[in-house]
């Protein structure tokens, strides 16, 4: 197949028409992604993270400024992304560049949590090593405590990165391993759009 020009809402569009299917469709939580960084020295790590957001300017998670991932993605910005919905039978990469989400709207997003997970925000130190459960359960009490019968604002540590893509690959999967794979890659103002063989 003859490589195409697609415009740049293309790939978006579509994701977020696959995106909102698999919400229907799919039994287990469609916004969990596996998220893969690296270190500054090109040592790799993945961990699922949940989806909160998807619009033509990118994918947007939230974290804890002060974790390990957070600590790799600010040393090397380059990252990416693999949805994988079972009963749909679709994978979705990603590939491209993280920056942190506007203060504004890790505000809104941190404010429309549940105040649990509010709380457990402050009470956690991402990453970093613990005596025991009894101990991360007591200092939970303690936030809980302070912020009682009072707002939960956002503390400083925590907030959004948007992985802003530069490629975007749709798998579809089919009979006797048939596969199908559209590869988008960014191309100035719109998108390169490959077949690629299973």
């Amino acid at each position: 197949m003859t490589a195409r020009i697609a415009p740049l809402d293309e790939p978006f569009t579509r994701f977020l028409e696959l995106f909102e299917r698999a919400k229907k469709e799919e039994t287990h939580d469609p916004t969990a992604v596996a998220l893969a960084t690296s270190t500054m020295h090109g040592r790799p790590s993945l961990r699922m993270v949940l989806l909160k957001e998807a619009s033509f300017q990118g994918f947007v998670f939230y974290t804890n400024y002060q974790s390990r991932k957070a600590a790799e993605m600010e040393a090397n910005s380059q990252a990416a992304m693999a949805f994988y919905w079972p009963v749909m039978n679709v994978q979705i990469r990603v590939e491209g560049t993280l920056d942190r989400t506007s203060a504004e709207e890790s505000d809104a997003y941190f404010e429309s949590r549940p105040v649990g997970h509010r709380l457990g925000t402050w009470a956690s130190e991402q990453s970093r090593e613990i005596d025991s459960a009894a101990e991360l359960a007591r200092r939970f009490e303690e936030v809980e405590e302070r912020f009682k019968d009072r707002e939960v604002p956002r503390p400083a540590h925590w907030g959004g990165y948007r992985i802003t893509p530069e490629a975007i690959e749709f798998w579809f999967g089919r009979d006797n391993r048939m596969h199908e794979r559209e590869l988008y890659t960014r191309a100035g103002n719109g998108w390169t759009v490959r077949r690629l063989q299973p």
